[in-house]
């Protein structure tokens, strides 16, 4: 069963959707319980970083994603929920993240139009389950004003828009993604399948 992580903010019933497209067991929950029974947990989010950190904590929904880090479960972090799973944010303020992974969550350069929203191409920078089966030059769907910048080695793909965008992660059993894989096609399902897969 894939738990997707209810705690307020982004379109979830999407993300079931696609999941449930696929054939797999997908319920969306804020329950603690269910989410420490599931095979795989996926944070889903759109909305300001501040809020969405502080919900995950008061909810207690941040020691079931610690948890499943140290247990290896599969974990997908989407758009803000890749967000939060680095060290800090500087949205509206600064905020500490969940501290995952090293990395901070930035403001788009000045030169771009922001949010930015639509479709770019991911330049595929490691080996990742996720990738498997894609083409080439996969086009993916974002809806994001913030972006992140790391230097540990997670990066498995990264677009253009006005610089060079890291939009994906995957360290051990975390897989983050800034674009929305629930709502990029073809390409985003055989993502989310390869995620159901691993």
């Amino acid at each position: 069963m894939i738990a997707i992580i209810d705690y307020g903010m982004g379109n979830l019933r999407s993300v079931q959707k696609a999941f449930e497209y696929l054939g797999y067991n997908a319920v969306i929950t804020d329950d603690i319980a269910e989410m420490e029974r599931a095979d795989k947990l996926v944070l889903p989010g759109v909305g300001a970083f501040g809020d969405a950190i502080q919900t995950i904590r008061d909810k207690g929904i941040d020691k079931v994603i610690y948890k499943a880090a140290e247990d290896k479960k599969p974990f997908l972090g989407i758009c803000l929920g890749m967000q939060m799973i680095f060290d800090k944010s500087y949205e509206y303020g600064e905020f500490e993240g969940l501290g995952l992974i090293k990395g901070e969550i930035k403001l788009l350069p000045d030169n771009v139009k922001k949010p930015h929203i639509g479709w770019n191409d991911l330049d595929i920078k490691m080996r990742s389950p996720l990738f498997e089966g894609l083409p080439e030059k996969p086009y993916v769907y974002f809806v994001h004003s913030y972006y992140l910048e790391t230097d540990a080695p997670v990066v498995s793909a990264t677009t253009y828009y006005g610089k060079d965008i890291q939009v994906a992660v995957q360290k051990d059993n975390i897989f983050a993604l800034q674009f929305h894989p629930e709502k990029s096609g073809d390409v985003g399902l055989q993502i989310l399948k390869n995620f159901g897969g691993v």
